[in-house]
């Protein structure tokens, strides 16, 4: 039997004898994907489901310093109904950013891409994908 933190509650483990175990908001599992597998359906009665999260990528051939200002005002227009994040990526040679909107309402993620590509256009800078 594995030593576990004192005031957990035991998580069954069906296909081997070690078990996972829940302390507060921390759930610890083994490491073997097959195990942990099999006690997910064990895991969901701690789990707690909050709202959907819809995202919206729109990857551009250009730097993050050149948008930083367009994302900062867009991010403070829908303060608390959107978050933008920038992750830059080089391939193939080209240097580029993704841009995620996420939001638990589709028509504001919809809304500021909408406004955020008007804009890109107005910088002239090239598009390279919409997800």
């Amino acid at each position: 039997m594995a030593k576990i933190p004192k005031g957990s509650k035991l998580i069954y483990n069906p296909s081997s004898a070690a078990p996972g175990f829940i302390i507060k908001n921390v759930i610890s599992l083994p490491g073997v994907p097959s195990i942990l597998k099999s006690m997910m359906p064990n895991v969901k009665k701690f789990l707690i489901k909050g709202p959907t999260s819809f995202t919206k990528t729109i990857k551009l051939h250009t730097v993050e310093s050149k948008i930083a200002k367009l994302m900062t005002d867009l991010q403070n227009k829908y303060k608390g109904k959107l978050e933008i994040g920038s992750y830059p990526f080089f391939k193939l040679g080209t240097v580029g950013v993704a841009v995620v909107f996420r939001s638990i309402d589709k028509k504001i993620i919809n809304l500021s891409a909408l406004n955020f590509l008007k804009k890109i256009k107005t910088y002239k800078i090239k598009i390279n994908e919409i997800e």
